[in-house]
């Protein structure tokens, strides 16, 4: 007879792949170890060969179980979505949705967003996961999430994207620099300040270090910074200068002494999208989603036009 592999047992080496451990996999399938292990060897004696080296430390997976284990994870992704496109053939954001956002943007885009979600789609069950842009992309990919929110582009060949709108970098000098009102900044005056910026694993980082065309130097300080909140504050004591995103700006510029300049032509930005594995069938979901991110963008990031630093003349490290 040929073997006979159940959904069970995969959920189960799935999770040991991933823990690399009895205790850590039988917890996450909320079942005792003795149970897991029992299923981990009938799927051993069902597919004939070793899974699992079972150590003191741990498990360690045998070459074929690697390859078993690649593809358990491709079987419960696709069973994931079969179930997910069950439950949302019909309804538009409704059920269970689970959003990564990156630190850079959740502070600032959840406020206008969530209440125009609850508004909107109230049987949404909306769960939301903040942190960086690797571990949220692994995540995705590995089904953990549905959509990501966050800066593109995401290069990954299980991964769609959908770019929504441009975020604008200003700079962000202390307050006390007396600096014209109608002059815009460039990267010369960059170079020649102390840049302050997040620590490394946050795009936001990267963005500006590729703008101002700068890598490891000695001017650039990412010491333990993991907030916009707390680069604004070293900012306004006169530490240094940074790149602040338009979308920010109500949060982090309100009642803080620095004063911000637009850049000359072309403006530094970010792209903002959503992505989401490409064999998801939520796509409808996303788009619609996507629809209302903007919305709250124009309505509540978008700092009024008349708040807004109006500059013509460019401001280079030996301006006034």
């Amino acid at each position: 007879m040929p073997p006979h592999v159940t959904l069970k047992q995969l959920r189960y080496f799935d999770a040991l792949a991933r823990e690399q451990h009895f205790g850590r996999a039988a917890e996450a399938c909320a079942v005792t170890q003795p149970a897991l292990s029992m299923q981990i060897h009938e799927l051993e004696q069902q597919l004939g060969f070793i899974l699992v080296e079972r150590t003191r430390a741990g498990v360690l997976l045998s070459d074929k179980g690697r390859e078993i284990a690649a593809r358990a994870a491709r079987i419960l992704g696709d069973v994931r979505e079969m179930i997910e496109f069950a439950q949302h053939a019909d309804n538009l954001l409704s059920g269970s949705l689970r959003l990564g956002v990156i630190p850079s943007i959740a502070p600032y885009m959840l406020p206008p967003l969530l209440p125009l979600l609850r508004e909107s789609y109230p049987n949404l069950e909306l769960h939301v996961r903040e942190t960086q842009t690797m571990p949220l992309t692994q995540e995705l990919v590995e089904g953990k999430l549905d959509v990501l929110l966050l800066a593109l582009p995401i290069v990954h060949p299980e991964v769609e994207t959908q770019e929504l709108f441009d975020d604008r970098f200003l700079l962000a000098v202390p307050a006390s620099r007396k600096i014209n009102a109608r002059v815009r900044a460039t990267k010369d005056l960059v170079e020649h300040e102390r840049l302050l910026l997040l620590e490394e694993g946050h795009c936001l980082r990267d963005q500006a270090l590729t703008y101002c065309s700068l890598q490891q130097v000695s001017t650039v300080n990412t010491f333990g910074v993991s907030s916009l909140s707390t680069v604004v504050e070293m900012v306004a004591a006169g530490y240094g200068i940074t790149l602040l995103p338009e979308m920010c700006l109500n949060v982090e510029a309100r009642g803080r002494d620095i004063a911000l300049m637009r850049f000359v032509e072309p403006e530094p930005h970010r792209t903002v999208g959503l992505a989401w594995r490409s064999t998801s069938p939520r796509t409808a979901d996303f788009h619609e989603l996507g629809s209302i991110i903007k919305l709250a963008w124009s309505q509540g990031c978008v700092p009024p036009a008349s708040k807004r630093p109006r500059h013509k003349r460019p401001l280079t490290a030996q301006s006034s």
